[in-house]
């Protein structure tokens, strides 16, 4: 406070005592709160829609352009970036980080509550629908995603990829498999090469795994890691002569970034309810680009990133695609992910007129998928 009394501008912007910051909409009721729990507070300002701060200390007023000082902050990173990503990359994503802003949009008659879904946060019985979470050294998407199917209505079980190689496991029992997110074997020889290699060199787990594909009542979904394992494996367009390959992002570095997918009409049991929408999501990898030799009518695409430029587009994927999924719509392979955002708690941005919701759309796409299951299971 000694700061704010001698009117000294420097000490105050530059203080390092502790305090917390808090914006509230009844300032009266809250500083009476304040001063009845003996709690020492000052009055710091109010938002306005001008992209600039204001401050006034006695009769002196500052005025600071909130765009410019953005720029100022973030030109260390850019000169890092130059280092790392080199010139071009590194450009790009500082002429282009304010102009990417987060556009959200819900698919129509969304409510978020997750009764209207036929959802609970606790659920006692089990409700027969049956998918399995695959898992391989390295991998650590196994237990969001596990959850989020549980929550979807899912009997979730865990299969590792010893319990496959070994013969334990079968999948004759699961109509859905998931391959989830991390880092499978290090990624020692490239993202999913390793865990790919265990399905293709073990006769019992290669059988298990041919087997589960060759029937009409399964779906699959590959997200990050595991998005790759599906491409490297040929699992989402096995009648292409030539296939699908995810390559390094042209950042040459691991992207982590919370962004907006868009997501167009298609033809995806899981995503095609949604199609229209925009939605929040994360991304983490280091081999995202989508690299599709045939045109863009060939693929049934179901994510695209909410801008073609870089770092929206974290990768440099063609078509500016974020996911794909088989011609019948059962086996979707895509890189950001959605476990990771099933909760508006866990966005980084969210809309404020859906500040209510229990859940986000990406829970509907998981209910979309047991949905089918129930109706199509033998």
């Amino acid at each position: 406070m000694s700061a704010l009394a001698d009117g000294d501008v420097v000490k105050i912007l530059f203080s390092e005592n502790p305090g917390v910051v808090v914006q509230v909409k009844d300032v009266k009721r809250v500083t009476s709160i304040l001063g009845e729990a003996g709690i020492e507070y000052s009055y710091l300002g109010r938002p306005h829609e001008e992209r600039n701060l204001t401050i006034s200390v006695g009769g002196d007023v500052l005025t600071f352009d909130i765009d410019h000082l953005r720029d100022v902050w973030y030109k260390t990173s850019y000169l890092l970036d130059c280092k790392q990503s080199g010139a071009q990359k590194a450009k790009e994503r500082y002429e282009n980080y304010k102009n990417q802003p987060l556009n959200i949009r819900l698919p129509q008659g969304f409510t978020g509550k997750l009764s209207d879904y036929g959802l609970s946060l606790r659920r006692d019985k089990q409700t027969g629908v049956r998918a399995a979470i695959i898992r391989e050294k390295g991998v650590n998407g196994d237990r969001e995603m596990a959850y989020s199917l549980f929550l979807a209505g899912f009997d979730v079980k865990d299969v590792h990829m010893t319990d496959l190689i070994s013969g334990r496991e079968t999948l004759e029992d699961v109509n859905m498999i998931v391959f989830c997110g991390g880092f499978s074997n290090s990624d020692v020889l490239g993202s999913a090469k390793g865990w790919a290699g265990a399905f293709l060199y073990n006769e019992k787990a290669k059988k298990a795994l041919d087997n589960f594909y060759a029937r009409p009542d399964t779906m699959s979904l590959g997200i990050c890691n595991g998005c790759q394992l599906m491409v490297e494996l040929g699992l989402v367009y096995p009648e292409h002569a030539e296939r699908p390959r995810m390559l390094h992002n042209d950042s040459h570095k691991f992207e982590s970034i919370y962004l907006t997918m868009e997501i167009p009409q298609n033809e995806s049991i899981m995503l095609g309810s949604l199609a229209g929408s925009r939605l929040g999501v994360w991304v983490a990898h280091g081999e995202g680009k989508f690299s599709l030799p045939y045109a863009e009518s060939e693929y049934n695409i179901v994510g695209k990133f909410g801008y073609e430029g870089y770092p929206a587009n974290p990768n440099g994927s063609k078509y500016n695609v974020a996911g794909i999924c088989s011609k019948n719509g059962r086996h979707l392979a895509m890189m950001p992910h959605l476990e990771r955002a099933i909760f508006p708690w866990q966005c980084g941005s969210y809309p404020a007129d859906h500040k209510n919701d229990e859940i986000t759309p990406w829970v509907v796409s998981l209910v979309n998928a047991r949905k089918w299951i129930e109706a199509n299971k033998k």
